[in-house]
């Protein structure tokens, strides 16, 4: 019989589903608490994940369109509500002063983990 290695999840990582669930270069809002994420695959297949409402109104950013901010050469989602742009890998404003928290993301077995802690 041969015995198979399970990979333990930490605690403080929550799956948020299959990694087909989300359309590269899109976003998908998931719930974890009383936290709404929005986790991004960008067409390279790079994940990032960041609180999902925008600090200046509240817009969802997972309804955000991602891609290159020109101006800083960064991976970027711009809110749906009022365009304000925020960085997918730190959640700084790129035109703004006000800031996203941005969460770690793991991919494992074709599943979708984040780092809630």
């Amino acid at each position: 019989m041969d015995l198979q290695t399970i990979e333990e999840i930490p605690a403080r990582m929550i799956e948020v589903g299959p990694l087909d669930h989300i359309t590269p270069g899109q976003g998908r809002c998931v719930i974890a608490g009383d936290r709404q994420i929005a986790v991004f695959r960008l067409r390279d297949g790079r994940m990032f994940a960041l609180d999902n409402l925008c600090p200046h109104r509240a817009g969802p950013l997972s309804e955000g369109i991602v891609g290159l901010d020109h101006a800083s050469q960064l991976e970027a989602v711009i809110c749906p509500f009022h365009s304000y742009k925020f960085a997918l890998r730190d959640g700084r404003g790129l035109d703004t002063e006000l800031h996203v928290r941005t969460y770690p993301v793991e991919l494992r077995d074709g599943r979708i983990f984040v780092d809630v802690a």
